[in-house]
This record gives C-alpha cells, sequence and structure tokens, in this order.
C-alpha cells in the first residue's frame, strides 16, 4: 500500500519504500508489542503504520486478539481509541486510558466516512484503533462495495499517521472483490477459524515480512501459537474450515443481494399465505430502503404506490449497486400515482413508457476512491472554498478517472440497448429533489446525441457521467449544501439516465414540446385565475429553455384554470415569446440552440400550425387550418391553437392535481409532449418533486398602510413570492442607467464577482441585505441583467430586478426556472419593481443621494463605484423592512426610524 497524495487513495495500492535507515537502525522503534508475545514472533511483530485486519467466524475471536493489542498500548503510553457503531457486544470494556467513540454509522457511508476522517485527523500520529466488527456496517448499508469503499479511503489515512488500527470482517460473508479490495489495501490480513474444536490463525497477508512458517495455519493455545507444519494436517484443517476455498465471498450476505433473492424467490414461487405476505411486506420495506432511501415523508408514499414488480424493475436496471437518487424516485413515484386507480382516471393512452437506467449511488464513491478523489471531496465537503476557475481544474481531474471493468460492462451493455437514440445523464443525487431540497440547476444533466461508432458514443457517455460527478463539488452546489444545512448530510451521486423524448426531424432530434408544470400557481396576473389549478411553462423544442434564464426569450406561461389568458397584451405578445429553440444535432453529434424561424421557414414540420401565429400588416392572427400565411412577416409562437383545439393543458392540469393530493403539498414537475395529426396528446413526464413557496400559505401578509411618505423606498405589485424581512441593515444597488449605458462588456461581466465578494462579507453578513439590480439578475445575457451565479447572491434577503424597458431591462416573471427555485429554496423574497409604471412608487431620490460606502468595505473595488452602491442604513439611525403578501401580489419596502 501506499503512501497517497492528501486527495485519496490509488485503485491498485502500491507497497510503499521505506528508507534504509528506517528498515535498519530504526527498526525497532517502528515495531509494537500485540500484547501476544508469541503472536509478535509469527508476525515478527506489528509495525507502526499497519493496518490489521481479521477474517473471523465468531465475535470472540477478534476479542481474543484486540483486547490484548488494547492494554498493551494504554500501557506503553499509547493513546488508545475504540470506534462504536456496531449493534454486537463491546470488544473493549471501558478502562483508564481507553477512548471509547460512537459514531452513527445509521446516517450513512458519507457521513461515518466523514467524522472517522475527522477523529482521525484529531486524534494525530501514533494513536491506536480498535473499530468493531466492518462486516456490521453492510447491515446498515446495504452493500459490500461501501465497505470496500470505506476501507480504502481509511486505511492510507492511518498508515500516513503511523497508526495501529485493528478491524474485523465475518469470514466468508462478503463478496469476493471487496474483500480483495481490502486485502490489496491493508498491511495484515488473517483468517481466524476454527476446526475439530480448536482456534486457528492463519495470515494471509504480512506486508514487507518474511519467514518460512508465517504463512501457515497455527493452532492457538493458551501457552502458544504453532504451526501446523505436516501437510495432512494442515490439508484437514483447511479443508474443514473452508469448504469452498475459490467462494469465500461469493455469496454475500449483504442485503443488497440476500434481501433481493428472498424476495424474488418469493415472488416467483407465488407464497401468499399469511406468514408469507407478513415477510414479504417487511423484504419489500427493506428494498424500498435500499433503493429509494428512508425519508419519513417520501417512505410512506413509496410503499403505497410502489409495487413488488415495480422495485424489481428498478433493481434489474441499475448499473453497479446502492440507491437511485431523489430524481429518479421523484419521476418513479409520480408515474406510479399516476397509474394508481385507473377507474379515477386512466392515464395510460396518455402516458409514454419510459425505460430508464439508474447508476447507482455506490458507483459514485467507488470512482472517488479508484481515482484518488475522495479526500479533495470530503476537504470541500468541510468547507474549504473554491472560485469557479479552480473548480475547472477539478473537472478536469474527473475527466481522467476510469471505472473497474464490472462497471464498464454493464455500461456497454446498457448503450448496446439503446444504440443510436439520444440519451441524457442527470444527476440524482441522494437529497436531490427531496422535501425541501430542490437543488434545482445545481448539479449537471448532460446529452449525449449518441451517434458514431460503439467506441466513439462510449467516450462521450462516460465524460457525461465524470462531468455530473464532478458537479458535485461545484462552487454553487457547495454553497447551497452549506446555506441549507446540509453539509453533514450523507450526500452520494446517483445518475439517472433516460432515454431523449422527441422526433428526428431533418437532421435534429427534439421534442416537440417541453415545459415545466406546477400544480400551484403564485403567478396569478389577473383574479380570474385559480392559483390552486395550477401553472405551465411551455416550450417548442428541449426544455432547457422552460428552466433557464436565457437572454431575450420568453416560453409561454399558461394558467391551467384558464388557458387562454396571457400576462401579455398587444404587441407585447410578439416581444415575449420564444424565438430560439434548443435541439440535438445528430449529424455535427452536439447539443445547438437555432433559431425557431429555421425550423419553421421549411414549412413541413408537423402541427406548426398549433405553435405559430403569424404577423402581417401588424396584427397577429392563428392559422385556421395546418395550411398558414407564407407571406406571413413573421411567424410568432404563442401555442395558442394548440391550447385551443387539444386537451394538453386539461390534460396536464388533471395529472398535477392527483400528484399533489397523493404528495399533500404542492408539486413541480417537468415534462415533453407529442401531438399527432389527430391532435392526440401523449406526455412524457420525466420529473417531479415537492415544492413551496415562502408566503404561499396562511393569511395574507398584512400590508402596513401608515408609513410616512418619505420612507418609502419603493412599493412594488405582480410580485410572486411573499413573507416579512426585518432589521435590514445594508442595500446594494446597481444603477440601472449607468449598466444600460456601461459599454465595456469586460467590466460588465465582472460585476457579478464583485457583487459575489460583497454577498460573501462577514459585514453583509452580520446584517441583513436586500439587492436590488437592473433587469434580470442571473440573465445568461449580460445586457439584460447582471450575470451572478446562486453562490453570488445567496446571503440576501431579498432580491428585486429593476425594470426600465427605455434601457431594455425587464424583469422576467420566472416562476418554474432553476432560478426562481433558488430564491424560494433560500427564502429570499424577488420582487419585480417597475419604476415607470403608476402603480409603483420608488424613491429614486434617496437611492441617488445616501452615501456609498463600497470602497470602505472593498478598497479595491472603486471602479465599480459608479455602479454599485452600498447603503447602510443603520448610519442614519434606521433600519429597513420588507413586507410582501403575495394573496394581493404587493410589496412595500420601508425605512423604520430607531
Amino acid at each position: 500500500m501506499s503512501k497517497n497524495n492528501a486527495d485519496g487513495t490509488s485503485a491498485l495500492p502500491v507497497q510503499p519504500e521505506r528508507s534504509p535507515y528506517e528498515t535498519t537502525m530504526n527498526l525497532e522503534s517502528k515495531v509494537i508489542e500485540s500484547g501476544i508475545p508469541t503472536l509478535d514472533e509469527v508476525l515478527q511483530g506489528i509495525r507502526l503504520g499497519d493496518n490489521v485486519v481479521w477474517q473471523i467466524e465468531e465475535l470472540d475471536d477478534y476479542t481474543y486478539f484486540a483486547q490484548p493489542f488494547a492494554g498493551k498500548a494504554i500501557q506503553n503510553g499509547y493513546a488508545c481509541v475504540y470506534l462504536r457503531f456496531a449493534s454486537h457486544s463491546s470488544i473493549l470494556a471501558p478502562q483508564p486510558g481507553l477512548t471509547i467513540i460512537e459514531v452513527d454509522a445509521w446516517a450513512g457511508f458519507d457521513y461515518f466516512s466523514s467524522e472517522v476522517h475527522r477523529i482521525i485527523e484529531e486524534k494525530g500520529r501514533r494513536c491506536f484503533y480498535v473499530f468493531d466488527n466492518l462486516s456490521a456496517l453492510v447491515a446498515k448499508w446495504a452493500t459490500d462495495e461501501l465497505l470496500a469503499n470505506f476501507f480504502q479511503v481509511t486505511c492510507p489515512f492511518l498508515f500516513e499517521l503511523d497508526t495501529v488500527a485493528y478491524f474485523a470482517l465475518k469470514l466468508g460473508n462478503h463478496k469476493d472483490n471487496a474483500v480483495a479490495r481490502i486485502r490489496d489495501t491493508t498491511q495484515l490480513l488473517i483468517n481466524v477459524y476454527h476446526s475439530d474444536g480448536k482456534r486457528f490463525f492463519h495470515p494471509l497477508k504480512v506486508w514487507d515480512r518474511y519467514s518460512s512458517q508465517m504463512f501457515l495455519p497455527h493452532e492457538i493455545s493458551a501457552e502458544e501459537i504453532l504451526p501446523i507444519s505436516h501437510s495432512g494436517d494442515a490439508a484437514a484443517i483447511t479443508a474443514r474450515a473452508r469448504k469452498q476455498p475459490l467462494r469465500a465471498g461469493a455469496d454475500s450476505t449483504a442485503p443488497w443481494e440476500t434481501v433481493y433473492r428472498k424476495l424474488l424467490q418469493y415472488y416467483e414461487d407465488g407464497k401468499c399465505d399469511t406468514s408469507a405476505k407478513r415477510e414479504i411486506l417487511y423484504l419489500k420495506q427493506e428494498l424500498t430502503k435500499m433503493i429509494i432511501g428512508a425519508h419519513p415523508d417520501f417512505t410512506p408514499l413509496a410503499e403505497q404506490y410502489f409495487t413488488l414488480e415495480d422495485l424489481f424493475n428498478v433493481r434489474n436496471r441499475i448499473i453497479g449497486s446502492g440507491r437511485i437518487g431523489g430524481k429518479a424516485a421523484g419521476m418513479l413515484l409520480a408515474r406510479s400515482i399516476l397509474q394508481y386507480d385507473k377507474n379515477e382516471y386512466d392515464f395510460s393512452p396518455i402516458l409514454d413508457d419510459h425505460d430508464s437506467f439508474y447508476i447507482g449511488s455506490d458507483v459514485f464513491f467507488t470512482f472517488l476512491v479508484n481515482n484518488n478523489l475522495f479526500r479533495l471531496r470530503l476537504q470541500l465537503s468541510r468547507g474549504a472554498q473554491i472560485s469557479h476557475d479552480e473548480f475547472e481544474e477539478i473537472e478536469r481531474r474527473f475527466l481522467m478517472g476510469s471505472f473497474p471493468r464490472e462497471i464498464m460492462e454493464q455500461f456497454q451493455n446498457m448503450l448496446e440497448y439503446f444504440g443510436q437514440a439520444p440519451i441524457i445523464v442527470r444527476s440524482s443525487s441522494l437529497l436531490e429533489d427531496s422535501f425541501g431540497n430542490a437543488f434545482a440547476g445545481k448539479y449537471r444533466s448532460e446529452f449525449c446525441t449518441n451517434q458514431g461508432s460503439p467506441e466513439d458514443r462510449m467516450e462521450a457517455f462516460l465524460q457525461a457521467v465524470k462531468l455530473v460527478y464532478a458537479s458535485a463539488l461545484n462552487p454553487d452546489a457547495l454553497s447551497y449544501r452549506r446555506k441549507r444545512g446540509l453539509d453533514e448530510r450523507d450526500e452520494q451521486m446517483a445518475l439517472l439516465v433516460q432515454r431523449v423524448s422527441g422526433i428526428s426531424y431533418k437532421k435534429y432530434f427534439f421534442p416537440m414540446l417541453a415545459g415545466v408544470a406546477f400544480s400551484h400557481n403564485l403567478y396569478a396576473w389577473t383574479d380570474r385565475i385559480d392559483s390552486e389549478q395550477g401553472i405551465i411553462r411551455l416550450v417548442f423544442g428541449l426544455g432547457t429553455r422552460a428552466v433557464d434564464r436565457t437572454g431575450g426569450d420568453y416560453p409561454r406561461l399558461i394558467a391551467v384554470s384558464h388557458p387562454e389568458l396571457r400576462p401579455e397584451r398587444g404587441d407585447k405578445v410578439i416581444k415575449y415569446s420564444q424565438r430560439e429553440i434548443d435541439l440535438l444535432n445528430l449529424e455535427e453529434n452536439r447539443f445547438e440552440t437555432l433559431l425557431v424561424s429555421e425550423i419553421i421557414a421549411s414549412g413541413d414540420f408537423p402541427n406548426m400550425h398549433l405553435f405559430i401565429s403569424t404577423l402581417k400588416d401588424g396584427y397577429l392572427s392563428d392559422p385556421v387550418s395546418a395550411f398558414f400565411d407564407e407571406d406571413a412577416e413573421e411567424y410568432v409562437l404563442t401555442f395558442n391553437n394548440l391550447i385551443r383545439r387539444t386537451e394538453l393543458v386539461s390534460i396536464l392540469g388533471t395529472m398535477l392535481a392527483k400528484i399533489e393530493k397523493a404528495y399533500g403539498i404542492p408539486v413541480d414537475t417537468e415534462f415533453t409532449a407529442y401531438v399527432n395529426s389527430k391532435d392526440k396528446v401523449r406526455i412524457n413526464l420525466v420529473q417531479c418533486r415537492p415544492m413551496g413557496v415562502p408566503g404561499a400559505e396562511g393569511q395574507p401578509v398584512q400590508i402596513p398602510t401608515n408609513i410616512p411618505p418619505d420612507d418609502i423606498l419603493f412599493k412594488a405589485h405582480r410580485i410572486v413570492s411573499g413573507g416579512v424581512v426585518e432589521n435590514i441593515r445594508y442595500i446594494l444597488i446597481i444603477d440601472p442607467r449607468a449598466y444600460a449605458a456601461l459599454t465595456n462588456m469586460d467590466k460588465k461581466s465582472m460585476l457579478g464577482r464583485v457583487v459575489g465578494r460583497i454577498n460573501s462579507h462577514p459585514r453583509i453578513l452580520d446584517g441583513k441585505c436586500i439587492m436590488m439590480g437592473p433587469g434580470r439578475w442571473g440573465s445568461s445575457n449580460i445586457n439584460l441583467g447582471v450575470n451572478v451565479r446562486y453562490a453570488e447572491i445567496n446571503n440576501t434577503s431579498v432580491l428585486v430586478e429593476i425594470a426600465r424597458e427605455e434601457a431594455g431591462q425587464v424583469p422576467e416573471v420566472s416562476y418554474g426556472t432553476h432560478f426562481f427555485l433558488d430564491l424560494v429554496e433560500a427564502q429570499i423574497i424577488y420582487l419585480p419593481v417597475y419604476p415607470s409604471d403608476p402603480k409603483t412608487q420608488f424613491n429614486e431620490i434617496y437611492f441617488n443621494q445616501s452615501p456609498n460606502m463600497l470602497t470602505d468595505i472593498f478598497p479595491d473595488a472603486e471602479d465599480f463605484s459608479g455602479l454599485i452602491k452600498i447603503i447602510d442604513v443603520a448610519a442614519e439611525g434606521k433600519r429597513l423592512q420588507v413586507v410582501a403578501d403575495p394573496q394581493s401580489q404587493k410589496a412595500v419596502c420601508y425605512l423604520i426610524r430607531d
């Protein structure tokens, strides 16, 4: 085994080379006593840095060796730690000099491994350890893979610190490949077994030591340990003890294998007596936990709606082992809910089948361990900060990684199954899309057009997998986890591999329709709209344009209760329409964005008359048939005929209502849709997660009416989130006119980084902050708004978008985008403000005349002082308050004098 870099261990460890000085003059100082002198003679002593793994038949066998070891270590003045995590009886009793530390293995591999590493780091060099039986971890984590991963990342760290650690494994209970990885990593591997009532000790690996009798079986007696040198005796003893020497771990007792095998046997035998039903129910619950996880809100839904056949179908499509993650589980649950009780509504003729695969969460940690990336992830999870530029180097390291042969074979089988159909590799982490934690847009999804030779397709797929894995360490995701108190939670990255929904058109592939649909509508732009019936963001082509804030492009917003009502009127309909389409170019083998007009121009895309309106002589009109005016000045995506002539909106509304009823809270879904020549709709539900919005429940927030006019900084309407934020101290405002006039694009691009520095400054963190800026925060088009990332605005309490249409700065009411979900989950109130609107008040004099403290905080930001102003209202003996009521869609920001 090698001493490794600070970021992990090698997949195939190489034994370290000690200097001649260490191996001769200092050897005695490196050797420690095991507490059993005859054992020391056989092994030529245990050395500092040794990890000793005892494969045992009975727990007493481990205790026999561990107790003298700990006692002698304490006697010789070494610190000794007993790590307790299993339910079996204690290996070591409390005694002076022994530190007993309990670690919760039920919290998951991620937490447990991090906590053990923290303890080892805290205790430092030359500390001795006794661990509970590691086989107990498999009962908690379900798979041998995670057990091997834990050992492979922990053992080298102990070695580096010159510790000595004792571990135990239940002999014959683990898969050969897991035991092989442990054997490759440890310094000593010793079997302890019984034959004819006697206990035997058999070293299998003793690194850097050798004698002619060391690797023979030895009989253990009270007085001595004697080698069994006679061939006949050795054959009889080992044959009786190891009946299947080449299948020591082939039949793993890990629940991942045993629970599945038992359930499958019941299912195939058709047993249904009372006792069998009870066990089947128990085993089904266990299998659900292993595949889906154990969330107090999600688990009851999974147990109610997933059939045994559903679980088998998922289990049979998992690559590797482990859970399938939140995104996959949410998609599957929503589909099961829709198929439940077909007497109520039969979605079978409407809902597309899916044939997804799942890359189990264990594969992620095996990848990290085998490619020296585990410790890097551990450091970043503990709070180490990286920039987006530094993250590019992390991505490069991930791209250099490799997968074990058996995983590569399963990847190959999956790609052969899909053939050349486009696929998408989507993140599906354990915490993702769960109750209260959407992680919207934090992790990557990667399209694979999946064209070319098998080798080319495999290369592209592996790159996609590695990039999604790397996104677990991107600064926005880490910031999100810390901000929401999730940095100590078990977070493993499973992957969902889905067939891309769509049709081939010329050299392109894309869905006819895609979008997001919410079961609750908080953007009711007229009192006629029933917010309980939901809202849809609909686009032509891939759904990326429905969830991302794209520059100058807009989806169609559809209120389910009144589909034909639009938030825009007149010529604004043209302005707020979709102009570009995201699609896959099959010839070029890549994701592309084209003008919608390039698709419409040919005139042969199916059912285009349902999607477009024509502009001629200044008027918009909807085609009355499949033939539309080829002399039109412009084609505009309005989806008017689609809404009027098909059942798309009513079907989505019914789906949303049924899923929300099952969940008990509003839900957020993603879908694709297809309309045939008879205007019949088919829908593919590709994602579902629970969703909540601050201020959306309970009594309306009371907007104060007796505020002195001079104390009002602004009043807003058409808001989509609400709440009350008190005691705000700082205002960050970016001058909309100065921003619009700025022609230096590099400086405009840098503005978001300056905002990010302000966002994380201790003075801003100590006092609440409101951020106000032109147009659209987070826009990919810097001419439309400040290009900030989530981690650069996540500490604000209120985010205001100032709309000055004369400067082209128009907020997008982005309900349903990943950006909006970020604000929702961070409980940041989002307020669009229209200074030129008669219904809006905007105290421009206050913002212009208040002193700017930007350079007090950042002296090197003087170049930006004409753009960014930071106002400290406390310096005026005041504080700021924001009250926003989503029911009335009104908000006010005002000063309170202390």
